[in-house]
């Protein structure tokens, strides 16, 4: 047996996932190989849609990654609001310690 088709067979039988070979790019010179993992049940319907299709599994992944990466770049990006307060400051008494007088500051009359 052919060293590929066992190792097929042996993914296969886990029965949770299979692993493919996916080319992300045709040009030899800049294409990667990378090994995914894609449950059955959804390789399976890929497969059927691929041949439906007269394409390949490949090309299926490469169109679902353009995708998801075509629309995570439109998202704009994160900004934290800025939810600082009106003051002057930290208080004279703040002032004169770190984080041992600023965490009695913040428990005071909390009863520890």
């Amino acid at each position: 047996m052919a060293r590929g088709v066992a190792g097929r067979e042996r993914f296969a039988a886990r029965g949770t996932a299979v692993i493919i070979w996916a080319a992300l790019l045709m040009d030899p010179a800049t294409h990667m190989k990378t090994t995914i993992e894609i449950a059955d049940g959804l390789l399976e319907q890929a497969r059927q849609m691929a041949a439906r299709d007269g394409t390949t599994v490949r090309a299926l992944v490469e169109m679902g990654l353009r995708r998801v990466v075509d629309e995570r770049q439109r998202l704009p990006a994160f900004k934290l609001r800025d939810a600082s307060f009106g003051g002057e400051g930290l208080q004279p008494e703040a002032q004169r310690g770190g984080w041992p007088v600023w965490r009695e500051l913040a428990y005071e009359g909390r009863g520890t």
